[in-house]
């Protein structure tokens, strides 16, 4: 299933931002807010089964990783950020708040783009 997930990924990052967002916020639909440890299990099998997602592709590794937690029932925060000066643009998973599996310098990046869990009212 990790493999399916890293292929649809890479996939997904060829559309334009505003594509990806609107693919996933379907995708989204009836899915539990994941907990910490789903998320990182789910990145960790990402990084296993792909070694560009274990380096620098942030956008396909969070984006895979994100997918695999939808297959598994659950959906994470998917975030694009940036971060100035120097420019920088990183994609992550976070789950209340914190990200998951990312180094502490990731902090430094201001949210632009997100596809959060849908709060259940």
């Amino acid at each position: 299933m990790a493999r399916a997930a890293v292929l649809l990924a890479f996939l997904l990052a060829k559309l334009p931002p505003r594509r990806i967002r609107a693919i996933l916020r379907l995708v989204r639909w009836h899915a539990e807010p994941t907990t910490y440890e789903q998320a990182l299990a789910a990145r960790s099998d990402v990084v296993a089964v792909n070694a560009r997602c274990a380096g620098s592709y942030c956008l396909q590794r969070s984006l895979a990783t994100t997918l695999l937690c939808r297959a598994r029932g659950t959906w994470p925060a998917w975030i694009v950020g940036v971060r100035t000066p120097p420019f920088a643009a990183h994609a992550w998973v976070e789950v209340g708040g914190r990200p998951v599996g990312e180094p502490v310098e990731s902090s430094t990046y201001r949210a632009i783009l997100a596809v959060r869990p849908k709060s259940r009212r």
